[in-house]
């Protein structure tokens, strides 16, 4: 087996991986979102069931060269999954903004969540290793896409934090007002993912999946 064909079986691997791990995130962070009334959650749920599904073709595209298949008809595939993650992360960010506005308006706050801070330092633990790893391979086997992914699982940490953050000072403070202002701290990352995937679904060859790509 040649190294590029070992690398991309390595970048197989860790997307399974990164899949998986997506598919408990985002059933944890909405589950526990609903239940303690965190829109912050709730939100970060939301966002790994979106890049879930770009997740879900970079493997397919990713299995394919691996079986040694021509890439030719992966690409529109990719297009329209740049598309659709694209609008769906803008419309997240609408949604993230008018819930929040309406929580603050009412004086509506989040309840204590144990679960969702637990669930938010294991992705901050969790999401640099894959982001590490999805370059480093992405890079051995010339695939943009998959550093394009391994910067968006550096956001999802960076997310994973601001969540923790809030949910840590409403189970110490009791701050009915912190939800809110952590998910309207996640609007920035949403709405730069979500534009960087429609510029990339334009065809624009300066659009990098979450913006870094180094």
């Amino acid at each position: 087996m040649s190294s590029h064909a070992a690398s991309v079986k390595k970048g197989v691997i860790i997307e399974l991986i990164s899949v998986v791990w997506m598919i408990i995130e985002a059933g944890v962070a909405i589950g526990s979102g609903i239940i303690a009334h965190s829109l912050s959650l709730v939100a970060f749920g939301a966002d790994s069931i979106i890049e879930l599904i770009a997740g879900g073709f970079l493997l397919w595209r990713l299995t394919i060269e691996t079986n040694r298949v021509s890439l030719a008809r992966v690409k529109q595939a990719e297009k329209v999954s740049s598309w659709v993650v694209g609008i769906a992360l803008l419309l997240l960010a609408v949604y993230i903004v008018l819930a929040s506005v309406d929580k603050l308006w009412t004086h509506q706050g989040a309840e204590s969540s144990y679960v969702g801070i637990s669930l938010a330092i294991a992705s901050g633990i969790i999401m640099p290793y894959l982001s590490r790893a999805k370059k480093r391979i992405g890079s051995e086997i010339g695939s943009k896409a998959l550093r394009s992914d391994g910067a968006c699982s550096i956001v999802c940490a960076y997310m994973a934090w601001t969540v923790l953050g809030g949910v840590v000072l409403t189970a110490l403070f009791g701050w009915w007002w912190v939800d809110s202002i952590a998910a309207l701290a996640l609007v920035y990352f949403v709405v730069k993912e979500g534009w960087e995937a429609v510029q990339e679904a334009r065809g624009n060859e300066h659009a990098c999946g979450c913006g870094c790509c180094h």
